[in-house]
């Protein structure tokens, strides 16, 4: 076995040099707010600032204690594994479709990359027009066809909107990263099962999504901690977690809590158990699912 290599640098400052922007990065954009969270769960004050009072636990204690905590929690794991599941099948079938492409390829190509540069509140709005229950003309064929689409009523229609609209969002990174997979996938390995006679489908399941295994297990990561925590400008601007509170994701109950009903104390400690869920759910996956992959 060939000894592994390390590099190493004469001076003992310059690698903390080189680390440094990130490090300050990383200290003003994640550590700071996150121990500024942290100290606010523990304490109760009003909307502007003027009265702090300690008290130890007692927010989580209220937040776990709140029935419709859970339910949001509910909620949230149905949208996680709907998003996650439907956007990397969408985008690997289309990756697949992308890499047989030989004319016009490029415009295939840019024209699945578009929605990436599309902000969250700007997809949710879209998704919202097309699917308004009087204008929208998505709503209007479905009425023509003998289907009733009426988001702002009903649950089960209001979390499809959210779910398609959040899947769109992030079909191109997807998209982008199964298609450089899968033209990273030597050919030769490809042509030698179709010569033994291997069929198509065969040979996707045996040869290249084995081979796709890294680069699907990161996608599942990042689409994970995407639902998590990018997903509220989509709810916010489509359904405001409704109707009631069927779309109310965690991320959403988060700001609803802290910023329309001022409960700033309930709202960290909700943050606090959402940072929680988000490591721990990654140390599982890099735990459970990276066994299975095949580097």
């Amino acid at each position: 076995m060939a000894a592994e290599k390390r590099v190493l640098f004469r001076s003992a400052w310059l690698p903390w040099v080189l680390l440094a922007p990130q490090l300050v990065v990383i200290t003003l954009f994640f550590f700071w707010p996150a121990g500024q969270a942290l100290v606010q769960s523990l304490q109760q004050q009003d909307a502007f600032g003027t009265s702090v009072q300690w008290v130890g636990l007692e927010n989580f204690q209220r937040l776990f204690a709140d029935p419709s905590y859970y339910d949001s929690m509910k909620t949230t794991l149905v949208f996680s594994l709907l998003v996650a599941g439907i956007g990397l099948g969408v985008s690997l079938l289309l990756a697949v479709m992308a890499d047989r492409i030989v004319r016009g390829s490029t415009v295939y190509k840019t024209l699945l990359i578009w929605p990436y540069a599309v902000a969250p509140a700007v997809a949710g709005v879209l998704w919202l027009f097309m699917f308004a229950p009087s204008i929208g003309v998505v709503a209007w064929y479905l009425r023509v066809w003998g289907f009733e689409w009426n988001h702002l009523l009903d649950g089960n229609h209001a979390m499809a909107l959210i779910v398609m609209a959040a899947v769109w969002k992030q079909l191109s990174y997807n998209f982008l990263f199964f298609l450089a997979g899968l033209q990273s996938i030597p050919k030769s390995l490809i042509e030698a099962a179709a010569i033994d006679g291997a069929r198509p489908w065969r040979r996707f399941w045996t040869i290249v999504f084995p081979l796709l295994s890294p680069t699907s297990f990161f996608l599942l990561v990042v689409n994970v901690v995407y639902v998590f925590l990018d997903t509220f400008a989509i709810v916010d601007a489509s359904t405001h977690g409704g109707p009631g509170k069927e779309t109310e994701i965690l991320v959403y109950k988060l700001y609803y809590d802290g910023f329309k009903g001022m409960d700033l104390g309930a709202s960290a400690a909700q943050s606090v158990v959402l940072m929680v869920i988000v490591v721990l759910l990654t140390i599982v996956q890099f735990k459970y699912v990276e066994r299975r992959v095949n580097y």
